[in-house]
């Protein structure tokens, strides 16, 4: 009688644990790169298809997440550190009036095409540089997000 109810508290113990989906600090979640190659030099008149893109997933209790031009400080950011040349870049999120306020919910595509750097110097060119990225982002009253690292890279042809 003891053990079984040893293992219901346990069971319980874990169900009720649950780490809630929506919280005041973002959360994010590296979803995919795509195209998972791409050439050094890429015009920017390219196809879309041809940039590299970052998709992530983020959630946030408040929904406080857009773009104030008139107010820089109010406005959210995605910071995007290239593991490779330890260079961060930095978004702002677009206009997101629109969006629902609580229980936010979406996925965001971040264009990568001012990250394609090869470094210098290196073995003779063409190489192929495999460059993994660090994202978190920070809504519009400053709460910054989880940190991840993207689990799959992107391939930089340096030519």
């Amino acid at each position: 009688m003891k053990n079984t109810l040893l293992v219901i508290f346990v069971f319980i113990g874990f169900v009720s644990c649950k780490k809630d989906k929506f919280t005041t600090a973002p959360q994010i979640s590296f979803v995919d790169i795509t195209p998972g190659f791409v050439t050094s030099g890429l015009p920017v008149t390219a196809p879309p298809e041809l940039i590299p893109k970052l998709i992530f997933k983020i959630t946030d209790a408040e929904g406080d997440f857009g773009n104030d031009p008139s107010s820089p400080q109010d406005s959210s950011w995605i910071y995007i550190k290239h593991l490779l040349t330890m260079d961060l870049d930095s978004l702002r999120f677009p206009d997101l009036q629109r969006a629902p306020k609580n229980n936010f919910e979406a996925e965001v595509t971040a264009s990568l095409f001012g990250s394609i750097d090869c470094i210098e110097p290196g073995p003779p060119k063409p190489r192929v540089d495999t460059v993994f990225y660090e994202i978190y982002v920070r809504d519009a009253k400053g709460n910054k997000s989880n940190v991840i690292k993207t689990s799959k890279p992107l391939l930089t042809e340096c030519k």
